[in-house]
């Protein structure tokens, strides 16, 4: 029999249950990488992140975590559990996918070696980032470097670094708004928010951001949107430093505040709905909007575990085999 192609699917991970430990465990793994925060002195930091965050944070945001969670657990692991299995299904018994989670569990680590006992000697990196960081690409190579140091026998190795302009992912994406539109009506305004990052990390180097502009402007063509239909910014900053802007919350409330009443919020740097997509747009940046004067906020779900999703996926490893 030949030895099936392996595919290391990979998220940003989650804690495995809402409660206070396994968040503080899950946020002491996420917030000690190096690539996410870059601060110039390790022994500081982690005098900070031990001392303050991790005492603090994790009873914070507990209730947010306890907002979306589900009976099946975490939404971001059950729908990359999914997206996995019909993954599998759809590229048959010549490839072997495996899900490891850069954070938390399954780990990268425990993908790796199950891609190992299906005895894959070529193995596709496949994390599920569309546009490029430092933060979140690049670090699960890292990790992925760092464990494949301990074999004897390496794999052949193919990565992804991302897909922020392939024709089927903005398909995908046009695809879904449009479908969401058929069902519920187009709102006067379509919002692009994309995850925030330190601006300097773009000022360093970083594609982020040319790769957020490249999705936008690509989806909006596809889709013929005038000037004044459609916009885009960032969420989730934290800290004091200046991240990418505009910054979502500030974006709709100044939407308001002109007198924009009805909008519709995509986020397409995020493949699977998770704690920033279905809280902190759906629920808070909701609120914000309405607080400012605007009457309804919609929020268009992640391409998540559709069949178009898998499908370019699918494409993506096709490609690489």
């Amino acid at each position: 029999m030949p030895q099936p192609i392996g595919i290391l699917l990979s998220n940003l991970g989650t804690p495995s249950e809402a409660t206070i430990p396994a968040i503080r465990a899950f946020l002491a793994e996420f917030l000690a990488d190096p690539r996410v925060v870059e601060f110039k002195s390790r022994w500081v930091w982690w005098l900070i992140l031990h001392g303050i965050i991790l005492r603090l944070r994790p009873k914070k945001i507990l209730p947010v975590y306890k907002s979306v969670w589900t009976k099946s657990g975490s939404p971001l692991l059950a729908t990359c559990q999914q997206i996995t299995k019909k993954l599998q299904q759809a590229l048959g018994d010549n490839y072997a996918v495996a899900l490891g989670m850069r954070y938390g569990q399954p780990s990268i680590r425990a993908g790796l070696l199950q891609l190992r006992k299906a005895g894959v000697k070529k193995v596709i990196i496949l994390p599920l980032y569309p546009q490029y960081s430092a933060t979140t690409t690049a670090s699960t190579i890292d990790e992925v470097m760092r464990l494949l140091r301990m074999y004897r026998a390496l794999p052949e190795l193919r990565f992804i670094n991302d897909y922020h302009n392939h024709p089927e992912y903005i398909a995908a994406v046009v695809t879904s708004i449009q479908d969401y539109w058929q069902q519920h009506g187009r709102g006067k305004y379509l919002l692009f928010s994309y995850h925030g990052l330190p601006q300097r990390y773009v000022d360093q180097g970083d594609p982020y951001f040319q790769q957020c502009q490249k999705t936008t402007e690509a989806i909006v063509t596809k889709l013929k949107l005038a000037e004044d239909e459609w916009g885009m910014s960032f969420q989730s900053r934290v800290g004091r430093e200046p991240w990418l802007q505009p910054y979502t919350d500030k974006h709709l409330t100044q939407l308001a505040q002109q007198g924009m009443k009805q909008i519709d919020i995509i986020c397409p740097g995020f493949s699977v709905d998770c704690i920033e997509t279905l809280d902190e747009i759906a629920v808070k940046n909701r609120d914000v909007f309405v607080e400012a004067g605007g009457d309804i906020v919609r929020y268009i779900p992640c391409l998540n575990k559709q069949d178009s999703h898998i499908a370019m996926l699918q494409q993506l490893v096709m490609e690489q085999s």
